[in-house]
């Protein structure tokens, strides 16, 4: 019996080690890989590749699976598409986005709390928005809302999933649509922050878009806690909080280094 346990204790460490060296790898290879070869193929198809758990069951479970992995492959997509926008040259947004990408992957990502939902949520409106805007320049502005709309919709269905409301179809399409909205209002003035030679790019829109979405998240929170009557408390506080922090960004952290 002891050494039985022993056996299981040593494979669970093994199992644990492997897990650990493969995240890494992906976390590290597709960003690195797509950053080398200038394209973002082999990058994506890592991502892909890492799901293959999506399609090991009959074909029945496919789109279920598929929908409860968006975010994951919207991140993962994300890393990989910022990289590529980054350019050839490693810089340090290739170590940074390396960094976070197995972070994500080893830390956020295995979670399954609420506040962890949430945080996932808003990673995933962020990276996603964030990608769209940078390959918005290369490529039709369209891209932005039609992504925004998608990444809304799939943030807040990854929060809404583990509630107790189940008929919340109608309330992940508004908050998609919304994201879409606000994305379309800022698509003609798209302000960009930069620092320096890092390579570090970040939209305004994608900032406003995850404080949005923090606010929603929470404020839908509260309206299924209380049968659809929310304590003023738990929604007055993130809803201020909300807006004061857009209108700065809007008012004062709109001279932006470039915009496209």
């Amino acid at each position: 019996m002891a050494d039985y346990i022993l056996i299981r204790k040593s494979r669970n460490i093994v199992s644990t080690i492997l897990h650990v060296v493969l995240n890494v790898l992906l976390g590290v290879g597709s960003i690195f890989l797509t950053a080398v070869t200038g394209s973002f193929i082999l990058g994506l198809f890592l991502v892909l590749v890492s799901k293959w758990r999506i399609f090991a069951v009959r074909p029945r479970y496919w789109l279920l699976n598929i929908k409860s992995s968006l975010v994951d492959l919207i991140v993962g997509a994300s890393f990989v598409l910022i990289a590529f926008c980054s350019g050839t040259v490693i810089r340090p947004i290739h170590f940074i986005l390396a960094g976070l990408y197995t972070l994500w992957l080893l830390i956020l990502k295995p979670r399954s709390s609420s506040r962890a939902n949430i945080a996932q949520s808003l990673v995933t409106v962020f990276l996603g928005t964030t990608a769209a805007v940078l390959l918005s320049a290369t490529y039709d502005s369209s891209i932005i809302v039609l992504s925004s709309l998608f990444i809304g919709w799939a943030a807040a269905r990854h929060v809404l999933v583990q509630s107790d409301d189940n008929n919340f179809a109608l309330v992940t399409f508004v908050c998609g649509l919304i994201c879409a909205e606000i994305a379309w209002i800022f698509h003609s003035w798209l302000i960009v922050y930069s620092f320096g030679d890092t390579g570090i790019i970040i939209p305004q829109l994608s900032i406003i878009l995850t404080v949005f979405a923090f606010a929603f998240a929470r404020i839908y929170q509260s309206l299924i806690k209380n049968d659809g009557t929310p304590e003023k408390d738990e929604i007055l506080i993130p809803t201020i909080f909300s807006i004061l922090i857009i209108v700065v960004i809007v008012v004062w952290f709109s001279n932006p280094s470039f915009h496209l």
